[in-house]
């Protein structure tokens, strides 16, 4: 049976590792730094059988090359500079993941950063999204255009609803403070947040989300809904003429958004 557990990095990093304890075999996903990674898998008793990155930025890469050695596979992003990467994977590729025997399905989601992609795990259930989708957020545009960023969420909300979503960041409650400025009348959010705060007041992570939670609290996953449109409209100050237009209002509405 695969488990998935969080390593916390940095202030708000999740390092996913994903394992088999019966055969103590584990994929460890961004890891952008190596110590809390192998202080956590010398804990476990388990051993390192690949690594998985999702885009290049160092928060996410940064331990690979202190966790590499040469029968070690890592695969990442073809499109990206992934260091120490033996294998660089491309939208819709396929392959079995080492160690542990599952197969896995991968997704090209440029908007973050242009070769960023998502490994999903159809067996599990598992989406590990990196800096994408967050819970009830998305990340920023760091390189890519809000038209790639918007086409990428819409892929990925289009994953059945029971798909936990494994991100790189905490940024849960931040995002949800935000998603009520847009939504205030959401009683899905009122709930979320009360749920999420429980979470983080007993030191737990608020991931994984699922992808079903995210359709009905996200605004960013919710454009076209009536009321997330008039609210991205008002803070505009403009009409909006179609789904992009409305998540680039509100990508630029949170990016200076202060609770």
């Amino acid at each position: 049976m695969l488990c998935v557990q969080a390593v916390k990095a940095f202030n708000d990093n999740y390092i996913w590792v994903l394992a088999n304890p019966d055969t103590q075999q584990a994929v460890v996903v961004d890891p952008g730094d190596s110590e809390p990674v192998l202080s956590f898998l010398d804990k476990q008793g388990w051993v390192l059988a690949a690594i998985l990155a999702t885009h290049h930025h160092p928060d996410h890469v940064g331990g690979i090359p202190a966790l590499a050695r040469p029968d070690l596979p890592i695969i990442g992003p073809a499109l990206e500079k992934i260091p120490c990467r033996t294998q660089g994977v491309n939208d819709n590729d396929r392959f079995v993941l080492p160690g542990l025997g599952v197969d896995v399905e991968v997704l090209h989601i440029p908007g973050h950063t242009l070769g960023h992609v998502a490994f999903h795990i159809p067996v599990i259930g598992a989406l590990f999204c990196g800096d994408t989708l967050f819970g009830a957020g998305c990340g920023r545009l760091f390189e890519g255009t809000a038209e790639q960023m918007h086409r990428s969420l819409q892929r990925l909300a289009a994953l059945p609803g029971e798909t936990q979503v494994y991100c790189g960041h905490e940024y849960t409650l931040a995002n949800l403070a935000f998603a009520q400025r847009v939504e205030p009348e959401n009683r899905h959010l009122a709930d979320r947040l009360a749920a999420d705060r429980a979470r983080i007041a007993q030191g737990e992570p608020t991931l994984p989300s699922r992808m079903k939670v995210e359709q009905c609290t996200n605004p960013f996953l919710r454009v076209t809904d009536a009321s997330v449109r008039a609210a991205a409209e008002r803070h505009a100050q403009r009409p909006l003429e179609d789904g992009t237009a409305v998540f680039a209002a509100l990508r630029h509405w949170k990016d200076h958004f202060r609770a």
